[in-house]
């Protein structure tokens, strides 16, 4: 028995419990967190791969692309295709008007979300709650109805063809984002409003000083979902505005794989001028998610 034993008996008149090491994992245990990392590392692979593969097939030139397996390393690695793209194809055009929808929408969606949501969460009117549920059915039409009489209404109003016809169909709220929003803001204290309105904050001042700055994740995140849905977007400004000087960057993109008939390094390079913002975006704004997800799970 060793001295510390000893004074321990002494002091408490019980015999000492002899220190317990780190128990052996079990095998069961240990079989689940190598299933569990081995789905993990798959479903990363599955997310990545096309990235990767995107990257390696836009260094490659054509004949590498057709002679090598499509993981493969580039061999020499080439920037030709990239140079096409800014060069001759002339790709800085759908960038331009690409980036300038992009925050032309994210401005007037986040801006008009974040006015609608306050106010159904914390205004009291007529009507709020059946407003609010009326609106909210409406995410129950699929957006591919709305296709012809969005069309009709901007040729009747000349703006076939124009930046205007790109942004003001969807320059306002979603519904999926004003219930985001609507739902995280009813869970700011009312007791913290109730103080801001003694202090003599009006509602605008109340929602600029108290409610968004104690919903900065979510808000976050519902940016980077704005951003990513609009940058994507396809269907409508394939239809909208087909003349190339309008093109998007998506429908640039495809218009190099049916026009160069499948040069697939160089829509490989248009592809990741498209995705790279995104991967940039996620990866500085990755702990705002990881925070508004926990925030969200826990309310």
């Amino acid at each position: 028995m060793t001295a510390t034993s000893t004074r321990t008996r002494r002091a408490t008149g019980r015999p000492a419990v002899p220190a317990r090491g780190p128990r052996p994992v079990s095998f069961p245990r240990a079989a689940a967190n190598a299933l569990t990392y081995l789905m993990l590392l798959a479903g990363a692979g599955l997310m990545l791969g096309p990235f990767v593969f995107s990257v390696l097939t836009s260094l490659k030139t054509p004949a590498q692309f057709a002679t090598t397996v499509p993981l493969t390393l580039p061999s020499p690695v080439t920037t030709e295709n990239y140079t096409s793209l800014f060069g001759e194809r002339d790709f800085l055009v759908p960038v331009a008007v690409t980036a300038q929808m992009v925050l032309v929408l994210v401005a007037g969606q986040m801006v008009s979300s974040v006015l609608a949501a306050y106010a159904f969460a914390t205004l009291e009117f007529p009507g709020r709650d059946a407003i609010f549920w009326v609106y909210l059915a409406t995410l129950m039409i699929p957006a591919v109805v709305t296709i012809i009489p969005l069309y009709s209404m901007m040729t009747a109003w000349g703006l076939r063809n124009t930046f205007a016809g790109l942004v003001v169909p969807f320059l306002f709220g979603s519904p999926y984002a004003i219930f985001l929003l609507r739902e995280n803001f009813r869970s700011t204290p009312q007791e913290l409003l109730d103080a801001a309105m003694l202090d003599g904050a009006g509602v605008l001042r109340r929602l600029w000083s108290v409610v968004l700055p104690m919903n900065t994740p979510i808000l976050v995140t519902l940016l980077l979902i704005t951003v990513v849905s609009q940058w994507n977007s396809f269907l409508w400004p394939s239809i909208i505005a087909p003349a190339r000087e309008w093109n998007v960057i998506t429908v640039a993109t495809a218009a190099l794989q049916t026009q160069y008939s499948g040069n697939w390094t160089l829509v490989m390079a248009a592809t990741t001028l498209a995705l790279a913002p995104l991967l940039v975006l996620f990866l500085v704004f990755q702990n705002q998610i990881t925070r508004s997800i926990g925030i969200t799970g826990v309310r």
